[in-house]
């Protein structure tokens, strides 16, 4: 089992490596799943806060503003916003038949 330390680290150092493939993917002018990857890179970084500030014990969650409460951050209306959007696409990515609001 990992210690608190291993645990942020593994999730921020997964996200690094997923941000380097989400900008290859953005460099080809693939939008799309740059813009999915760009979803899971902010997902492992709310985890590794989550870790950080609450426990170690994080969600198996995908939903980022969730996570981004559970992590006890404080975020402005247009950061919040943000990962709603950013929420909604990559439900909608994953699974094209449905349509959900958050």
């Amino acid at each position: 089992m990992q210690n608190k330390d291993e645990l942020i680290n593994y999730w921020l150092k997964t996200a690094e490596s997923d941000l380097k493939v989400a900008e290859h993917l953005f460099e080809k002018g693939d939008y799309y799943y740059c813009l999915f990857l760009g979803h899971l890179v902010l997902e492992k970084a709310l985890k590794a806060l989550y870790v950080k500030n609450v426990d170690i014990n994080q969600p198996y969650k995908h939903n980022l503003p969730l996570l981004s409460r559970k992590a006890k951050l404080e975020l402005t209306n247009d950061q919040l916003s943000l990962l709603e959007d950013v929420t909604e696409f990559n439900i909608e990515a994953r699974y094209p038949d449905l349509k959900l609001k958050f």
